[in-house]
This record gives C-alpha cells, sequence and structure tokens, in this order.
C-alpha cells in the first residue's frame, strides 16, 4: 500500500501520467409505485417495493494530474471486459508498480 501511496507524492511527469482505475457494479431498479408526493410538514414517500432490471459494471479511468477521466459502462464484469478497457483506454502510457 505504501508504494501506491507514494506514487501520488510523485511530480507531475507527461511522459509518463499517473492512471488510476476503479471499479463497481451497481444494481439497476425502477419503482414499481408512484412515490406519494410532499406535503406541508412531510417528505415525499417511497415505496420500498422495486423491480430489478440486472446490473451494471462501471470501469472509471482517472488521471488526476492530467486533469481527465473516462467512465465505461459494461453489462459484464470479465477479464475480456477489463482488457479491452485497457487496450482502449484514451491513455496508452501506463506506469506499473
Amino acid at each position: 500500500m505504501e508504494d501506491v501511496l507514494d506514487v501520488y507524492h510523485q511530480p507531475h511527469d507527461p511522459d509518463c501520467p499517473v492512471v488510476c482505475l476503479d471499479e463497481t457494479s451497481k444494481q439497476l431498479i425502477a419503482e414499481t409505485h408512484v412515490p406519494i408526493a410532499a406535503k406541508p410538514g412531510h417528505a415525499e414517500r417511497y415505496d420500498y417495493q422495486y423491480e430489478r432490471n440486472g446490473t451494471a459494471n462501471l470501469f472509471m479511468l482517472f488521471a488526476p494530474l492530467e486533469g481527465w477521466r473516462h467512465v465505461e459502462v459494461t453489462d459484464r464484469h470479465t477479464a475480456v471486459d477489463f482488457a479491452l478497457l485497457l487496450k482502449n483506454c484514451p491513455m496508452s502510457t501506463f506506469r506499473t508498480l
């Protein structure tokens, strides 16, 4: 972990940019009932029942010192999806620890 944190303290080098990668998956849901409108003294109310619409995987690449980020949304989370993300990355130069 210390090796990774040391990378963030290095000076900016345009020939060797720091590119970060994060990923997460999110459940996609839809409301099944119309929310009850807000009234004076009461907030809008939602029913806890929902319809599940699958999942989506999000990959985010960002270069904090370069000032850009890229988000890729995929249906799956596979090694092929990960490899394609790296292959098609806006920055073609990666530095590994």
